[in-house]
């Protein structure tokens, strides 16, 4: 998944484990598009082609210019890919996946969970290690790469505007030329070194918008004082505009709690409001609680505005919220990029997140129209409701001493969903923990080994009933989200897997083996399929292109 970095809550799953989780990376390519050729060196430099330029449909995308596909982040594009010729992508090319920096000089893996974009023929994407490159789409040239050799939790990624291609550091929002990767300008945004990014920026006329995150990989994750704070920065100088600040006074106890932050970027609808999904709370159960505070009891109350939907105008004034998991106890981040969308022909705004349940909105007033859980749950689901006015000495008689949990530390619904207009698709992990009030009971080692043995289902939901369609259960867990085109979804699974599935009924129309494992998440640009897969399962890390009609072969599949 995204945010593996972030996301383990047991002291003894190491960041060698959080990286596979998260894994992917950088890389160069080939000079041929129906050969896959994966260990050409690095270009230090080149020309990217023409200056990227243009926004995205604001239904279904005439291409992936935008990390979500578009403005609303339906990724949901125009292109020639159907369900009858799915079955025809073969290898195109692929580029190898490199650590650099630290990472590097300690024998880790590189991580890569990210959507690229793709802007006049080039692709441009970032690893995990805030690392920046430019691809030629027909070819898989690496045109420049610029290295930042900054580790952080994931997805990342880049948005690309009239010529320059805006992105983010650990600590740093930063903006590179498009044709050349030069850096034009950088702006810290961290206000302590508890704090980090790692979200590809949102951009809308003239604007980017970044947020921090209570994660800094190097120092740890929720750490007390650590908060999320959303930034509006001039697109050309990166100087603040504005900021709106997600965890209030951090509920009372800086000294302890944490909280909030994006890992996708806001939704923006046609008058530039903003839709923004924010994380979970901390400290987290999953870790166990500090000293004398069972059950979140050092934040009492709903801990606004973690796992909500919030729409703020463009000026960065508050128009509505909905939370969907006040005062959380199990870092249940409602994190994804809201989906703009129609339903009974009005606006509405569809979201779900770490709690394995999609809510629907009213885009206007914020009325919650339907909410549904998908996949499969168990536990207290309204432990954080039972807790949420509890003291120290009361807390740890309003829940069972033991239970299981799920969703729990990776489940939910980890990475983006996917609309078409009138269905919306969601990628959906089924991986329980058990717990108690002193966190998982079970070890570090039991719980990495049941991370690649969990399971995972597609879900499609129908927008106007909110009822499900169709349901196909996979073998392992899609960390890949989900994209549309025409009538098929894509995803791509933990165990290293690429599916696309009929968007009616649900009916595989392809499976077919990556290079290693995966929690990457699928571009589709004409008839390109681009995705990664980097989890060292098995196998060798890629970043790699499909296409229609192209017949080359990986160097290496997971088994």
């Amino acid at each position: 998944m995204r945010f593996f970095v972030k996301r383990p809550a047991v002291a003894s799953v190491t960041l060698l484990v959080a990286a596979g989780l998260a894994a992917g990376g950088c890389g160069s390519s080939t000079s041929s598009p129906s050969t896959a050729s994966c260990f050409a060196k690095h270009a230090a430099a080149g020309t990217a082609g023409s200056a990227p330029g243009g926004q995205a449909s604001p239904a279904v995308a005439a291409a992936w210019t935008l990390p979500g596909g578009n403005l609303a982040n339906t990724r949901d594009v125009a292109s020639p890919i159907t369900s009858s010729n799915v079955a025809t992508l073969g290898v195109a090319w692929c580029v190898p996946v490199e650590s650099t920096g630290a990472t590097h000089a300690a024998g880790l893996a590189d991580g890569y969970a990210t959507t690229p974009v793709v802007v006049n023929g080039v692709v441009y994407t970032q690893d995990q290690e805030s690392n920046v490159m430019a691809i030629r789409l027909a070819t898989g040239k690496v045109l420049w790469t610029h290295n930042y050799n900054s580790l952080n939790g994931g997805p990342d990624g880049v948005n690309v505007a009239g010529g320059v291609v805006y992105a983010a550091t650990d600590k740093a929002a930063v903006a590179l030329s498009a044709a050349t990767g030069r850096q034009l300008w950088s702006r810290t945004l961290t206000g302590n070194d508890l704090e980090g990014i790692d979200m590809a920026p949102g951009y809308n006329h003239g604007t980017v918008y970044v947020s921090t995150v209570p994660v800094n990989p190097n120092k740890g994750e929720y750490l007390g004082g650590a908060r999320a704070t959303l930034w509006a920065l001039n697109a050309a100088t990166g100087a603040p505009e504005w900021s709106w600040d997600e965890v209030q006074n951090l509920w009372g106890n800086p000294a302890i709690n944490s909280g909030g932050g994006l890992w996708d970027p806001p939704s923006f609808d046609s008058q530039g409001n903003l839709y923004i999904g924010i994380a979970n709370p901390g400290p987290i159960g999953q870790g166990g609680w500090p000293h004398g505070y069972p059950w979140a009891t050092s934040r009492p109350g709903p801990d606004l505005y973690t796992d909500s939907v919030v729409k703020l105008s463009p000026a960065g004034k508050l128009l509505w919220y909905y939370q969907l998991t006040p005062h959380d106890l199990f870092d249940w981040d409602l994190q994804n990029s809201p989906v703009l969308t129609t339903a009974h022909g009005q606006q509405v705004v569809i979201d779900g997140g770490k709690a394995g349940i999609l809510i629907e909105l009213n885009a206007k007033t914020g009325k919650l129209l339907w909410k549904l859980p998908v996949g499969v749950h168990s536990g207290p689901a309204n432990a954080g409701l039972l807790t949420e006015n509890a003291t120290p000495a009361t807390a740890s008689s309003l829940l069972p001493a033991t239970f299981e949990l799920e969703p729990g530390v990776f489940g939910g619904v980890e990475s983006q969903l996917a609309t078409n207009g009138s269905t919306t698709f969601a990628a959906v992990n089924d991986l329980g923990v058990p717990m108690s009030v002193k966190g998982l009971t079970e070890s570090g080692k039991a719980f990495e080994a049941a991370i690649p043995k969990a399971t995972g289902e597609m879900v499609a939901v129908n927008q106007d009933t909110g009822k499900i369609e169709w349901d196909d259960k996979l073998p392992s867990s899609p960390y890949g989200a989900a994209t549309v085109t025409n009538n098929v979804v894509f995803t791509t699974t933990y165990s290293g897997h690429l599916y696309a599935f009929n968007a009616a009924t649900g009916a595989i129309l392809l499976n077919t083996l990556l290079s290693a494992g995966s929690n990457a998440p699928v571009t589709i640009d004409g008839d390109y399929v681009i995705t990664g897969a980097a989890v060292p399962l098995s196998g060798t890390p890629l970043i790699i292109a499909y296409k229609l009609g192209a017949n080359g072969k990986l160097p290496h599949t997971v088994r």
